[in-house]
């Protein structure tokens, strides 16, 4: 065969380059997506040396170097309203972190039903929020929980309570109430990747431990929680990687005047100081920072999945 290949002029250490080049190729639309999306308007990390005014353009704005740097530290009330962001932000992390096994026991229990259409109904279910907006949550939120809403025109009608109780147009338990919509939301979307984990569990270990007295309990303690265990990690290092990114749409939807202080978090605050307060330079420089500080933790991540796991996530 070698002699065959040759003749042709075909040689293996070519025929290698040449597949190279393929799946190179193959790479190249998506690498100038990352690029375009991802990479290119880091160039707009310009607009925080300028006190950029939009009408004026970036041409006709004025050249002012570090000075929206040193606003965050030298003014105590910008000092003051970034600490509380920050505080909302990582709370609300935080948050997300210590319910992300949620998904995980959702997983496991679901595994154990059964009756199959009833299975696939309660997974539908739990999946179908995925899919919805915030806006359109906001909507439901409202019908039910506002004061003229479901639950407060039952409450009344029944004589529970004689005034309307102030789910949303209140501050008291701010980051509890959106932690519990933001589970509501994705608790089945995130159990989906679980449930694909435990498809691929040899079913001879499930054999093996009936055969030595397990029962349904044991089964899912020591077989298939475990065999979670690797992917979760995964899962959790990417999601503290991503501490300072918990999305603003949420928290855009569900903020009002009553409830502003303890539910800004860095994304809609970034949002409402170049918008809403019409300072773009500075909302580039808190923008940057956050950047900085998640390309950090993901250092920080990857080097403990080297020491902890033996390989890295990136």
């Amino acid at each position: 065969m070698m002699e065959i290949k040759q003749s042709k002029g075909e040689k293996p250490v070519n025929r290698n380059r040449r597949d190279g080049k393929i799946m190179f190729l193959c790479i190249v639309p998506f690498l100038i997506l990352v690029f375009l999306f991802s990479y290119f308007p880091l160039h707009g990390w310009i607009y925080a040396l300028y006190d950029y005014k939009p009408a004026l353009g970036l041409s006709g704005s004025e050249f002012v170097g570090l000075k929206w740097f040193k606003i965050l530290v030298s003014s105590p009330t910008q000092l003051s309203q970034i600490i509380q962001v920050m505080k909302n932000t990582f709370a609300m992390s935080f948050l997300g972190i210590a319910t992300s096994m949620l998904p995980v026991f959702f997983a496991i229990l679901l595994n154990e039903v059964k009756c199959k259409w009833f299975k696939n109904l309660v997974q539908t279910l739990t999946t179908l929020p995925n899919f919805i907006s915030w806006v359109l949550i906001y909507t439901i939120a409202f019908s039910l929980f506002s004061s003229t809403g479901l639950i407060n025109t039952l409450l009344q009608e029944h004589g529970f309570i004689s005034e309307a109780i102030k789910f949303l147009d209140s501050d008291n338990h701010t980051w509890l109430m959106m932690c519990l919509w933001n589970i509501w939301k994705g608790l089945g979307w995130g159990a989906i990747m679980y449930l694909a984990a435990i498809a691929g569990i040899d079913p001879e270990l499930y054999e093996s431990a009936r055969i030595d007295g397990a029962n349904r309990f044991h089964l899912m303690r020591y077989i298939t929680l475990p065999a979670l265990m690797p992917t979760y990690l995964v899962m959790l290092m990417l999601s503290i990687a991503n501490l300072l990114n918990n999305g603003m749409d949420q928290y855009f939807v569900f903020q009002n005047a009553f409830n502003k202080e303890h539910i800004q978090v860095l994304d809609l605050y970034v949002y409402n100081i170049g918008l809403g307060g019409n300072s773009l330079s500075l909302a580039t420089v808190l923008s940057m920072l956050k950047s900085l500080v998640s390309v950090a933790l993901l250092a920080i991540v990857n080097f403990a999945s080297k020491k902890i796991r033996g390989s890295s996530i990136i």
